[in-house]
């Protein structure tokens, strides 16, 4: 069977000051009428029953996403103690999996992606689902045709294109890290480089196993964890086996060691929605160019990003390439250019002792 995992750790700090720690940017509205994370369960109900969909998140958001995903079942929200990135929170899900379908399928996605086309996704799923009937050793992740050379997402290199019906599929030659401005653009001009979506499909027991093999330290305490489900110390085993990891990237651990990755070519549109900048390629803009969320008028006002709520009206003058975002306790105005820098206001603020904004 199919089974839909939800990575929802993530603190959204480059959203500040709208993306708190005890409500960061996958539990806000950012883009739509949901949430990212309502988002992201909608375009996995299309292909997975909700009773198999499972986030893995900070224990201290469980709550919240249980009242977001009211049809996905409270004991499927599992709240890791502390952040250890995305290869332990993979481990945890296919321990899980393995548990109850040890032949069952994960399709693993980020909380925080925009993909407007749910019908495309949900076909793209189904074709890298039959292409594991085949080749249940592999795994398979969905690469984004680049439109521009972007120096903030890792890239993947294909290969030899495998004969599949469906979007283009390829073999992977090797994960690329993020690159600057000139390899970006050389890049774009080979014609055989992705994005890298951070979304992957494949078999828990393929995971798991590989897990073991390049990461045997982690894997130890994952299985300890596995062992103890179902026991009456499995909660504190959990925390005391998941703290003792030492955090890595999946794509670290196991998508650059891997022998057998696949890459299909997305045939939805996609966005990251890494920074406030991602708002002006989703929402709609005024004749100035501005992208607008809550109640605003500018004044000889353009290229700038506006966000607050319908409350409170946010007047721009002779304002050009801006950042301004207004919550209830916190603002904030930057050039677009500078929007990296977010991470350091956070920071700053924790320094300050005013770690409540944060």
């Amino acid at each position: 069977m199919l089974h839909g995992i939800i990575m929802a750790g993530g603190s959204g700090t480059r959203f500040w000051p709208a993306s708190r720690n005890a409500k960061p940017k996958q539990l806000l509205n950012l883009t739509g009428d949901e949430t990212m994370i309502q988002s992201t369960f909608r375009r996995l109900e299309r292909v997975i029953d909700p009773q198999r969909v499972s986030v893995i998140t900070a224990a201290h958001l469980t709550a919240a996403i249980i009242e977001q995903l009211s049809t996905v079942p409270a004991e499927n929200i599992v709240g890791e103690p502390c952040r250890r990135d995305t290869a332990p929170c993979v481990g945890i899900a296919a321990a899980r999996v393995l548990a109850e379908d040890p032949d069952g399928i994960m399709l693993v996605c980020p909380a925080d992606h925009v993909i407007q086309d749910h019908d495309a996704f949900a076909n793209a799923v189904k074709q890298g689902a039959t292409l594991l009937e085949s080749q249940p050793g592999a795994i398979i992740t969905f690469g984004i045709r680049p439109s521009y050379p972007a120096e903030s997402f890792g890239y993947i290199q294909s290969g030899d294109s495998i004969s599949e019906d469906g979007a283009p599929t390829f073999e992977v030659v090797r994960f690329r890290e993020k690159p600057d401005r000139a390899t970006a653009e050389s890049y774009l001009e080979s014609g055989n480089f992705y994005w890298n979506s951070g979304i992957f499909l494949w078999r828990a027991d393929t995971i798991w196993k590989s897990l073991a093999k390049h990461e045997p330290e982690m894997y130890a305490h994952l299985d300890a964890i596995k062992t103890a489900f179902g026991t009456d110390n499995a909660e504190t085993t959990f925390q005391k086996e998941f703290e003792a990891i030492d955090g890595k990237s999946i794509d670290y651990a196991v998508m650059e060691r891997h022998p057998n990755v696949i890459v299909i070519e997305a045939p939805f549109d996609w966005d990251d929605v890494g920074s406030w900048q991602a708002l002006s390629r989703l929402q709609p803009q005024d004749e100035s160019g501005n992208a607008v969320i809550g109640s605003h008028i500018g004044i000889d006002t353009q290229d700038c990003i506006v966000f607050g709520n319908a409350d409170h009206t946010i007047v721009t003058i002779d304002l050009d390439d801006l950042i301004v975002v207004q919550t209830g306790d916190a603002t904030l105005v930057a050039p677009k250019s500078s929007e990296e820098r977010v991470r350091e206001a956070v920071a700053a603020l924790k320094q300050s002792g005013r770690s409540q904004l944060t």
